[in-house]
């Protein structure tokens, strides 16, 4: 998928379904003449010096970033296509609700919207739930406090599939959030790092004053420095990336032994997880000091944290100034956005999380349609083709592990449009005059629905995307990719434009990228049936990994911004997804010109042109330099540049297409480029 954890990134195009549509519909695409738009183009720019440039270059030059975004391109350009079809649907269910449902839609909505009522109530929603922190006396009640929905707390605990059984669900536990994004904030050195601290701590002393909180500079720097002790144990984004570090089931017996201050067995039957046989603890050394903390650190200034904590968490739904506050910090400070956003804006990304599907079943019904739904299937179908091929033919694989991957591909279950069956939203409460109390009501009916599962089989109609998100991704776990409905629309999936545009868009970056995570670093460690098990041939694994290390160097040298690199281990799984989605696309493009002959030269472009332009269009992007820095220091996504310049430079068929040679500033010599599958 586009941003995500152990998903993956994803863009469009379609397949060899593109031709026969175009010839039913007689459409135009939407970027004319044949789905590319020319106009961004930089034709100065030699394509083998810099390819994203020569794509993109116009566009990245004229075409300014948005006031109240962090960045602008296709991915941003869609979702607010998406976000005023969605407000219709939204504010038509607040006008005239069909059922109860579509009521607290709209309740929902018009308690948000109503920032009359939010300034004129003040302080009073915000006390109830402070006054249960300020009520707390002892350890063992300030973590049970903690662990409800709402509260936060340095060790998250859940539910997922269990990755030795993905056919149950298993209790986890893993590193909290802290106040700054990651680790790095709090132990980098330099001015910049220095400069954003200052910020934090005048960001805590602000929402406290704002709260009527006694000494707020004393509890600020208290705050930080239990944040910054929390920060120096907790693991880094890399190190989170591997499965099998982060897979340790886990007895009663060995949780205390663990990390007995948070005294597992009341802690976990005050949350409904008294029958979890076993917890799975990710990052176990991060959990054991922050039970030393809670030890170590005073009663009081847990107290102090989390009272912070819950105020910034919740500041959107509190008077203006609040709001205000955590937007001058978290946005304008950290991701140098100057604009806060239009409050509806904001508030169609709230009812996502707390009534997504809810909104997703209307927006299926108005653009959803069964004729997209087959072209998608049919796209799905020749990439999995592609990849059978690319299976069979990879010289470098084994028989018996060429036996279990394609076993793996067989088993791949796609998801297209919508689920098949929608979330019932009857046990959640919703109260027209109080949007923080909303909130809360939305974690906890969401953690009821969870615990709801627990005891049964995994639920593999379950989607953790509503329809109306422009994204996709891949599940290891259950062997599953979901596209939903609102991705499959121009620009990433045009029925009307050429074949060749469809193919990059659609089958590399989005398809066949969400497919290449099911072989990527991580995804290949998990079999057909989405069990964590190394199925690999040792002879088979070293020469895979020594291609992927490969790509990890070579993604260590870029610096997107001075002084901060690409971190290749982070975001190794997302570029050689990138990277086998591309080649296995192309692949899927050329079995169709070879059943519909050699294409014309459209505007002076052959075929294989068109297909790495659009390639490189489908990652059109610009980021603000703070929020480049976020990406660089914790995403496991390359910037748009480099998911283009980065990728194609290791892949024979784009030298060819423009006659890149050396000399050229991206070429590199045929025994340095890396192949997944060739």
């Amino acid at each position: 998928m586009r941003r995500s954890v152990l998903l993956a990134p994803m863009l469009l195009g379609v397949a060899f379904v593109a031709a026969p549509l175009l010839a039913q519909n007689g459409g135009q695409p939407r970027y004319l003449p044949w789905g590319l738009e020319l106009a961004d183009m930089d034709l100065s720019v030699k394509p083998g010096d810099d390819f994203f440039a020569y794509a993109e270059g116009t566009w990245l030059k004229n075409h300014p970033i948005p006031a109240d975004k962090s960045s602008a391109g296709y991915n941003s350009e869609l979702p607010d296509e998406i976000l005023t079809q969605v407000r219709r649907i939204i504010e038509t269910a607040a006008a005239t609700p069909a059922d109860a449902t579509q009521r607290k839609v709209g309740d929902f909505y018009a308690a948000w919207m109503d920032e009359g009522g939010i300034e004129a109530r003040g302080l009073a929603p915000l006390r109830p739930w402070l006054a249960r922190i300020d009520a707390v006396g002892t350890r063992g009640a300030l973590v049970q406090l903690m662990m409800r929905p709402g509260y936060p707390s340095p060790v998250g605990i859940g539910i997922s599939t269990d990755a030795d059984d993905p056919t149950r669900y298993m209790a986890d536990a893993g590193q909290g959030r802290l106040g700054l994004p990651t680790r790095d904030y709090y132990l980098l050195s330099g001015e910049k790092y220095v400069g954003i601290r200052t910020a934090y701590r005048d960001y805590l002393i602000r929402i406290q004053t704002l709260a009527g909180i006694a000494d707020p500079a004393a509890k600020a720097d208290r705050i930080i420095a239990l944040e910054t002790r929390l920060s120096q144990d907790q693991w880094t984004p890399e190190r989170r990336r591997d499965p099998v570090a982060t897979h340790n089931p886990m007895t009663r017996a060995q949780l205390t032994a663990l990390a007995p201050e948070f005294d597992w067995t009341p802690t976990l039957a005050a949350m409904g997880l008294g029958g979890a046989a076993k917890v799975n603890v990710a990052e176990t050394t991060a959990v054991a000091a922050a039970g030393k903390r809670l030890a170590d650190v005073p009663l009081a200034t847990w107290k102090e944290w989390m009272t912070a904590r819950f105020i910034s968490d919740h500041a959107a739904f509190l008077p203006h100034a609040f709001d205000q506050a955590k937007f001058d910090f978290y946005s304008k400070t950290l991701r140098d956005v100057p604009e806060q956003r239009a409050r509806w804006k904001r508030g169609m990304g709230l009812i996502d999380g707390a009534l997504g599907e809810a909104v997703g079943q209307i927006y299926v019904g108005q653009y959803w349609t069964p004729a997209t739904s087959r072209a998608a299937d049919e796209l799905v179908a020749d990439m999995r083709a592609a990849y059978r091929e690319k299976i069979e033919g990879a010289t470098w694989m084994d028989a018996p592990t060429r036996r279990a991957a394609l076993a793996k591909l067989a088993s791949f279950d796609p998801r297209v449009g919508h689920p098949a069956r929608w979330i019932d939203y009857g046990g959640l409460t919703v109260n027209r005059a109080d949007p923080l109390a909303n909130d809360v009501a939305s974690d906890a009916f969401q953690w009821k629905l969870q615990l709801a599962r627990f005891p049964k089989p995994v639920d593999r109609g379950l989607w953790y995307m509503t329809p109306q998100t422009v994204n996709a991704y891949y599940d290891p776990t259950l062997n599953q990719i979901t596209l939903p409905a609102a991705i499959l629309q121009p620009p990433f999936f045009d029925a009307s434009a050429d074949p060749a545009v469809n193919y990059a868009e659609t089958g590399a970056t989005t398809i066949g990228h969400e497919m290449g995570h099911g072989f990527d670093d991580q995804g290949r460690q998990f079999d057909d049936k989405g069990r964590l098990r190394d199925w690999w041939t040792p002879a088979t694994a070293k020469l895979y990994t020594v291609q992927a290390d490969r790509l990890a160097t070579q993604f260590d040298t870029y610096e997107p911004m001075p002084g901060v690199r690409i971190k290749g281990r982070l975001t190794l799984g997302e570029n050689l997804a990138d990277l086998g989605g591309l080649e296995t696309a192309y692949a899927a493009y050329r079995r169709y010109v070879a059943r519909h002959g050699e294409p014309a030269v459209l505007n002076g472009f052959t075929g294989d042109q068109r297909f790495f332009l659009a390639y490189a269009q489908a990652w059109q992007g610009k980021t603000r330099e703070g929020a480049l820095r976020a990406q660089l220091l914790s995403d496991p996504h390359s910037p748009e540049k480099y998911r283009v310049n980065g990728i194609v430079r290791n892949f024979d068929p784009w030298y060819r297409a423009f006659n890149v040679q050396p000399g050229n500033a991206m070429y590199l010599p045929s025994a340095e480029r890396v192949r997944v599958w060739g």
